[in-house]
């Protein structure tokens, strides 16, 4: 899946977005939607079919929280499903050493076949329902957790917390989400965390709502 128009799309939304794709970065991403759509045909990874649509609301809602993980080195993300947003935050930040977690045997079976078919390195893909007890599961905390599964945060940060990587001033948990939360401080609180920043952003083609908010502790 990588025609002109595609590229074009991908490339445009990505300068709307603010983020900064090079050519080779953008055939990785087309060859990773093009995979998602193969597989999508016998295991049921997305209920977008449409390429633009993948490209839109997979992979540039996706790219759009780079703000949010900038600078990391590691990330953690939870509910990964198909591989979003780690995978295509791995295609642009090949530094970024990145685990996804899924309890669908199914969809980590195409995150590891798509990451391979990619030549990504640094990619680890676990089949585990996270219970919020990294050490019983054989995960290593990160410095960034992130994952955009969740609907209220109030679900999310409980269980996103003890994955986060204690000390220093990078480690951050990152919700993605449509609407603005409601009471962000009081969810955040709960959790024994702090809400550092809360950034809305429109999707580039449909204008969807989007917001990203992040927290700390």
């Amino acid at each position: 899946m990588d025609n002109g128009p595609l590229r074009e799309r991908l490339l445009e939304g990505a300068a709307t977005l603010g983020v900064t794709l090079s050519e080779t970065a953008a055939g990785l991403l087309l060859r990773y939607a093009g995979e998602l759509l193969r597989w999508n045909a016998k295991v049921n990874l997305t209920a977008i079919t449409d390429p633009a649509e993948v490209v839109e609301k997979h992979l540039l809602d996706s790219l759009a929280v780079a703000p949010e993980v900038a600078g990391a080195r590691g990330l953690l993300d939870m509910g990964t499903g198909a591989g979003l947003p780690g995978l295509p935050l791995k295609v642009l930040r090949p530094d970024l050493e990145v685990t996804l977690v899924d309890s669908v045997a199914k969809k980590i079976g195409f995150v590891k076949a798509a990451a391979a078919a990619l030549g990504l390195k640094g990619v680890t893909a676990i089949h585990q329902r996270l219970a919020g007890k990294p050490g019983a599961e054989g995960l290593s905390l990160a410095e960034v957790v992130i994952s955009r599964a969740f609907a209220e945060l109030d679900d999310f940060l409980p269980l996103a917390a003890p994955y986060l990587q204690p000390g220093g001033p990078g480690g951050r948990v990152v919700a993605m989400l449509g609407k603005a939360p409601v009471d962000p401080e009081g969810a955040a609180r709960r959790a024994g965390l702090q809400l550092a920043s809360l950034r809305r952003y429109d999707l580039p083609f449909s204008g969807a709502e989007r917001h990203a908010a992040v927290f700390q502790r």
